[in-house]
């Protein structure tokens, strides 16, 4: 048998295995690096007489959240009409079809608000994100950014990251009125519970912690859409196919974040 023929040694597939677990490393270590730099720019930024673009970070906020506001009304009606209409037929079986309500209320706000709102905005603004920073890596804009003194930080990570910061929790408060609304207007055509009953019930299910629940998920997903963005962006190579390749890679890795995410922490916050 040909050299080239023979299969990888165990030694080869070790490497390997480890080199994809340094490059994990590292992107996780850029993406930190990412954010301490950013506060750091935020925060020390007009002391140094470089402060971030307030008109920056106003147009990232449209971009990211005013702009997204359609899809995101019509998917969380959806959900939340779906949520109806399973909890009404599955409640059916034990005769407790008015206690739909509780689900409803608990699913849309702890769960699915949040969910649908980082995963529609990661693939929104997140390949944005991504493709336009690759774009401009490929066009050696970035490294002009670089000989005219100006930070890339400063001038396109921060402003990013402080338009999903303040957009996602918006988007997601207002993706668990529309889905509880849409879910209400259909329990009331199929049980003739009224809205304002339904409203009632909603008040007495939900509190703050519910609430801060969902909210707090969407802040973390909103830095993690942010900062796989902008890594993925920042390691493009290959002119037009690798900014494709990136985009795409940037908004698997942040629906997958997400949703390994929203995991650890309904474990983590239902068990303490």
């Amino acid at each position: 048998m040909a050299m080239s023929d023979a299969p990888p040694s165990a030694a080869h597939r070790v490497e390997k295995i480890g080199r994809a677990t340094v490059a994990v490393v590292e992107e996780i270590g850029t993406g930190a690096a990412l954010v301490v730099e950013s506060l750091y720019w935020l925060i020390l930024g007009p002391r140094l007489r470089q402060p971030v673009r307030v008109g920056s970070v106003f147009a990232q906020m449209m971009e990211i959240g005013i702009q997204a506001i359609p899809i995101i009304a019509l998917m969380s009606a959806t959900i939340g009409v779906m949520l109806a209409i399973q909890g009404i037929y599955t409640l059916s079986l034990f005769g407790a079809e008015s206690r739909v309500t509780i689900g409803i209320a608990l699913s849309v706000t702890r769960e699915f608000a949040p969910l649908i709102t980082g995963i529609l905005v990661a693939g929104r603004s997140g390949s944005a994100l991504a493709a336009r920073l690759g774009t401009m890596k490929i066009n050696q804009e970035i490294d002009a950014l670089h000989v005219m003194g100006i930070n890339p930080v400063r001038f396109l990570v921060v402003p990013a990251l402080l338009g999903c910061l303040v957009m996602v929790p918006c988007l997601t408060f207002f993706s668990d009125v529309v889905g509880l609304l849409a879910a209400g207007l259909y329990v009331n055509a199929e049980l003739g519970l009224s809205l304002a009953a339904y409203a009632d019930q909603v008040i007495d299910i939900l509190n703050t912690d519910h609430l801060m629940h969902g909210l707090g998920k969407s802040v973390i997903f909103a830095v993690l859409i942010a900062v796989i963005g902008v890594v993925n962006g920042a390691s493009v190579s290959g002119g037009a196919e690798g900014v494709g390749r990136v985009t795409t890679r940037a908004v698997v890795l942040s629906i997958s974040a997400i949703v390994v995410t929203d995991m650890i922490f309904a474990f983590v916050v239902t068990r303490s």
